[in-house]
């Protein structure tokens, strides 16, 4: 028996744009694929039209996707679970799978950040939930739901303890558009698919102050180097950030006008309350979610992160984003470089 056919069929939770694109791209290798989400009268427009028209009009779905809406006979009778929703949803949908799912059911997502007010990564929050015997894997790096669906070629990172696991995950996703990169460091993994989002709002706000590229490229840079700080802080490895899911997913967030984060530093920098800038955006945007619990942690392990702490002043606190640009600039002169010795900050 092939993997593709032991994970067949691939449970995918969560119907938006990424959760869709993901179960698209699966579907399109043969595999069968499951999509469910919450909101009935989507699945049942979904169901009709074989396309999702609220996310991603105009592309049609795969002969092997099937749209599904009993979430618990689905959940028993996956081979793989895929979840694609909000970090604020998935402890809830933890909680829903964990009565029903079988615990040699491996269960894989694609969500970004840290469990709200707790600031706990996922994949321990999953452990803790699912239990120490499932078998978990994170899907990170630079990726578009736009064009996955349109199947345009596409890298990812996964990560897992599990190598059999991530060899058999690989297997499944792999096709000739979307290629898929193993790791074992699932807490690199997690933190730059986290901070990135938080440090593209910043990218926004400076381009929307129509401070240039080479403001641009300063904050993505420094940006770096307080993820690169505070994985090492938290013990993963730092060589991870220089891969698909740190620098890589860093760059595609910052730089492109796809992104949500960027969208809303964007409207930021243009003069928008937070409200009018969340409103603008019109979807969820998981940097602002992460903002306050990446700050948290930081402190935690003392380590000091002086972009992400002005984005939350930023969002949080009121403060204007020209004061907080200068905020930056005027901080005291450093050298670029980490001294073996110390923590170097920016």
């Amino acid at each position: 028996m092939t993997t593709q056919a032991k994970l067949s069929p691939t449970l995918v939770i969560g119907a938006g744009a990424w959760g869709t694109a993901l179960a698209m791209a699966i579907a399109r290798t043969g595999q069968e694929v499951w999509l469910w989400g919450r909101d009935q009268a989507q699945l049942a427009e979904m169901k009709q039209s074989r396309e999702n028209g609220r996310y991603l009009p105009g592309v049609r779905f795969p002969d092997s996707l099937a749209i599904v809406d009993d979430f618990e006979l689905a959940a028993k009778a996956c081979q793989h679970v895929l979840i694609s929703v909000p970090s604020t949803a998935f402890v809830a949908t933890l909680k829903a799978l964990q009565p029903v799912l079988k615990a040699s059911t491996p269960v894989s997502w694609a969500t970004k950040g840290l469990t709200p007010e707790t600031g706990q990564f996922l994949f321990d929050a999953a452990k803790q939930i699912l239990g120490p015997q499932q078998p978990l894997a994170v899907l990170s790096g630079p990726s578009f739901a736009a064009e996955v669906a349109d199947n345009l070629p596409t890298a990812v990172t996964l990560a897992s303890p599990d190598q059999g696991l991530l060899e058999d995950l690989a297997e499944l996703m792999h096709s000739p558009t979307l290629r898929v990169y193993t790791t074992h460091d699932v807490l690199g993994a997690q933190i730059g698919g986290t901070v990135k989002n938080v440090l593209a709002i910043s990218a926004g706000i400076s381009d929307g102050l129509g401070y240039g590229a080479n403001a641009r490229a300063a904050l993505i840079t420094r940006g770096m180097a307080e993820i690169r700080r505070l994985a090492a802080a938290l013990g993963a490895e730092t060589e991870t950030l220089f891969g698909l899911s740190g620098i890589g997913d860093l760059i595609l967030t910052c730089t492109d006008d796809q992104s949500r984060n960027r969208q809303l530093g964007l409207a930021l920098g243009k003069g928008l309350s937070v409200a009018d800038a969340v409103k603008t955006v019109g979807k969820t945007v998981e940097g602002m979610h992460a903002a306050r619990e990446v700050l948290l942690r930081a402190e935690q392990v003392g380590v000091e992160m002086p972009i992400v702490e002005q984005v939350c002043k930023i969002l949080f606190e009121g403060y204007d984003p020209r004061e907080s640009v200068q905020t930056l600039l005027c901080r005291e002169q450093k050298a670029e470089l980490l001294h073996p010795a110390g923590n170097q900050v920016n």
